[in-house]
């Protein structure tokens, strides 16, 4: 009797195993180093060894599509700018476009020979035609990642050669990218998978596969080299907001896709951008002592979205501020700070300024004043 009952135990228990899923943990696959990174603000929302220095390879040509589309941006160039190879495109190494010395391309076709194409000659075209040479483009490429606040990369090609003593990271990376989501003049190009040059001669077709795959890709580039492993940067815009994702050296080529696609779903599924306010009660008028003014008004200084949990989109808002201020008052002049907490965490920290101008009190204004209230009487 014993026997049959268990018989008929294990029966039922194997039954449920097969009609119940099994909600497995979704597990991030391997890779070196990786960020998710909100583009408008530069939070950071997921991140592992991100501000480790790691070789990038041609992820450098992020920044020499940059400086590119920052010349488009401008006005120094149009589209249909030709631009002339010289013997900066002899003996490239890696994906070229076949650009002789001499042969002319405009600055469209270019910018889709490298964004594209990777094409390490269309880098050294643009470079040269940037900064005079190709070395001092390099230079350049250092000094505009010294004002995005990238104090861990330094660039030695603008192709982004396998070399010891090239390095960024993750983050580095990452901001580059919210760089270039600004740039509108490159959108069209990083989201093309496949495109020809020459009249259908020369064909074009991205390693970025999220170009053709992920919708709302906003951009950017995937790449891999030995020293570099595999890597892909990838945006992409949904409800508002804009993502980016950056995986260093993956374990192969599918990795790096899959780490991506996974991260950039924990970003929008999880976070949310809100923009803060101010109740009336904090921003009312603050004291001026010995002004001609009694009071000024204040305004937040660089007031932006914050990016919270959508579990807890909740935000506290503390200000500091003092009693009153004493003239003369200059429009702009910082009064006192703002601070944007979710939870515990620290957001934003932002000045509150005088919205005008109060002028000190001097006897000449005094009885100018006394004056007119004695004419009133």
């Amino acid at each position: 009797m014993k026997r049959w009952i268990c018989m008929i135990l294990c029966l039922i228990l194997g039954c449920r195993a097969f009609l119940w899923p099994v909600q497995a943990e979704e597990t991030q696959p391997e890779a070196s180093a990786y960020v998710l990174m909100e583009c408008e603000t530069g939070t950071v929302l997921e991140e592992q060894s991100s501000r480790e220095r790691r070789p990038v390879g041609t992820m450098a040509k992020l920044m020499t599509a940059l400086l590119a589309g920052e010349m488009l941006q401008s006005g120094q160039w149009q589209p249909d700018t030709l631009l002339t190879a010289s013997d900066c495109v002899n003996g490239i190494k890696g994906a070229v476009i076949w650009l002789l010395p001499g042969e002319t391309m405009t600055v469209e076709d270019l910018l889709k020979g490298l964004i594209i194409g990777n094409a390490g000659d269309a880098a050294a075209v643009l470079a040269e035609n940037i900064s005079g040479s190709v070395d001092d483009f390099v230079m350049d490429m250092n000094a505009r990642a010294f004002d995005l606040g990238l104090r861990d990369t330094c660039f030695t090609s603008p192709q982004g050669y396998d070399d010891e003593a090239a390095y960024s990271t993750a983050h580095d990376i990452g901001l580059i990218c919210c760089a270039l989501s600004k740039v509108e003049a490159l959108s069209a190009y990083f989201t093309i998978w496949r495109d020809f040059l020459r009249d259908g001669a020369t064909e074009l077709v991205s390693e970025n596969t999220f170009a053709r795959t992920y919708e709302g890709m906003t951009g950017w580039k995937a790449g891999h080299s030995d020293a570099a492993g595999w890597c892909i940067a990838a945006g992409a815009e949904k409800d508002g907001m804009e993502c980016v994702v950056v995986v260093l050296d993956a374990a192969d080529e599918d990795v790096r896709f899959a780490l991506a696609r996974t991260l950039l779903r924990q970003g929008f599924s999880q976070y949310q951008v809100t923009l803060p306010g101010y109740s009336s009660e904090f921003m009312k008028p603050i004291s001026v002592r010995g002004g001609l003014s009694r009071s000024v008004e204040l305004e937040a200084a660089g007031l932006e979205g914050l990016v919270v949990p959508k579990s807890d989109p909740s935000l506290t808002t503390v200000l500091v501020l003092p009693d009153y201020v004493y003239a003369p008052v200059e429009q702009g002049q910082t009064v006192g700070m703002a601070a944007f907490y979710n939870g515990d965490t620290l957001l934003l920290e932002t000045p509150l300024v005088a919205g005008a101008s109060v002028e000190e009190m001097t006897i000449k204004a005094a009885w100018q004043r006394l004056l007119v209230k004695m004419c009133k009487l």
